[in-house]
């Protein structure tokens, strides 16, 4: 055999085991970053979890007014006027924004990686 058909062999096999290699060690930093999109996610969502307010309050007031226009006898239709329960102040409209985002971001990296572990 000639010069360049030995060259393209020996090319050929180095090049396949470096491919391999970086194959190995691209699927294993996936799967970590897999778990840990997946972990961030489930954390993040208990947190969006507990900081929404609770339902219970908002029925309790309208249940509430409820009771009182029954008691005075107003037939005519009052305004419904909810305490304390819609009330949210602007930073924990920035924490729950942040934290949705965070949420987005950690879902879209691990849809990237499932994308990219079946490339």
């Amino acid at each position: 055999k000639d010069q360049a058909s030995k060259f393209w062999i020996a090319y050929k096999k180095v090049s396949g085991e470096y491919d391999n290699n970086m194959l190995e060690r691209c699927n294993s930093n996936m799967d970590i970053l897999m778990l840990f999109a997946g972990l961030f996610s489930a954390a993040n969502t208990a947190f969006i979890i507990a900081m929404q307010p609770n339902p219970a309050d908002t029925t309790n007031n309208l249940l509430v007014q409820f009771m009182q226009h029954l008691w005075n006898g107003s037939s005519v239709a009052q305004p419904v006027i909810l305490l304390e329960a819609a009330a949210f102040s602007s930073s924990k409209i920035w924490m729950q924004v942040l934290a949705y985002t965070s949420l987005t971001f950690s879902l879209l990296v691990a849809f990237g990686t499932v994308l990219g572990k079946q490339w």
